[in-house]
């Protein structure tokens, strides 16, 4: 058994969020059955069949009534549908929520949008760095210009991932009350909430509105990256004292830095000296310093770096086959596959037949 045993999901296919946010109730053991379009493939390039992986791909026209008509028999075996249009078009196709949960009340409808379902800019087309560039979490990333942090903050943290746990939330509530629902998961939404911390922090006089001037944003000499003189990078990060004594010690300067660093003024001096340190040795010297040293000390793994880290390596957290990353969390009673197989096509005759239709 895995934690979504038994949950069946039908996701639409789209872009980013919606495929991620598919893979992985799979990878939690849902059975997730992907409609594509007629005749559509998936892109290797866009990671289109990495995302697909532990799904079963149909193809179905929208417009052909007969298709529809059994796909509607097919989300009426389903727990949950996941589509990421923009609004309306899934009302367009005769799809939407309001239709589907008179068929089916106890349905979870999951909705996957950059904008929102609502709002001036809901109907617009935008990407990850758009959404998050609303929200403020693009502009306090980065240092002379706002720098884009991967899509990780926007189509995947503030997307994908809160489009599970919304959707987890309502499986909860659909099996207490028999009562399913619409969960609107926008980008914007879960960008903003990610930025909680932040926002009080700034709220509290804590954080200056601009980048490269906070604590946790580079500008802290006890939090950020340097070079070793291999052209290997540390990321050091001792946000408390007596970690950050380890990390003097280790480097042999001054004692004295362990009270000094508390003053933002000091900060430069600090950072020019702690470069000019990690400069003089190649980084697998840094490493042995601090070997097993509670100085708060990592490398700055490449991805293949990152694939042969012996710590990573024990913990299982690539698949050995694809260098692909493991799902988690880790469960107790219901562990995960320790990797995920790739999508597996059938017909939408077949999908009815295996659900039961």
């Amino acid at each position: 058994m895995k934690p979504l045993e038994h949950v069946r999901i039908v996701e639409f296919c789209g872009l980013g969020p919606v495929p991620f946010a598919g893979m992985y109730l799979a990878q939690l053991g849902a059975e997730v059955i992907c409609v594509l379009r007629p005749g559509q493939t998936l892109d290797p390039t866009l990671a289109e069949t990495t995302l697909a992986r532990g799904k079963s791909l149909i193809e179905a026209d929208l417009k052909n009534p007969k298709e529809r008509a059994k796909l509607l028999s097919l989300i009426g075996c389903s727990d949950v549908v996941l589509e990421g249009f923009r609004p309306g078009v899934m009302e367009r196709n005769a799809l939407g929520p309001d239709t589907l949960l008179k068929r089916h009340p106890k349905l979870v409808y999951g909705r996957m949008t950059g904008w929102g379902q609502t709002g001036p800019r809901a109907s617009e087309a935008g990407h990850d760095i758009n959404y998050i560039a609303l929200t403020g979490a693009l502009h306090a990333i980065g240092s002379e210009r706002p720098t884009p942090p991967l899509n990780l903050v926007g189509d995947f943290g503030g997307g994908a991932m809160y489009l599970v746990a919304g959707v987890m939330a309502a499986l909860i509530h659909a099996g207490r009350t028999g009562q399913g629902q619409v969960v609107d998961a926008a980008i914007v939404d879960g960008a903003a909430h990610l930025m909680s911390m932040i926002f009080g922090m700034a709220t509290a006089g804590a954080w200056q509105d601009h980048r490269a001037a906070n604590l946790l944003d580079g500008a802290a000499p006890f939090y950020t990256s340097y070079e070793c003189a291999d052209g290997g990078w540390l990321a050091v990060g001792p946000l408390e004292d007596k970690f950050f004594a380890v990390l003097v010690a280790g480097l042999g300067i001054d004692p004295a830095w362990v009270q000094k660093r508390h003053d933002p003024a000091q900060w430069a001096a600090l950072t020019g000296e702690m470069r000019a340190c990690f400069a003089k040795k190649p980084r697998a010297h840094w490493l042995a310093v601090f070997d097993g040293q509670d100085a708060c000390v990592s490398p700055v793994n490449t991805f293949a770096d990152a694939n042969a880290d012996p710590h990573l390596t024990a913990r299982g957290v690539f698949e050995p086959e694809t260098g692909l990353p493991t799902p988690a969390p880790r469960f107790a009673q219901t562990p995960l596959a320790e990797s995920t197989p790739e999508a597996q096509h059938m017909t939408l005759e077949e999908a009815c037949a295996v659900w039961g239709r």
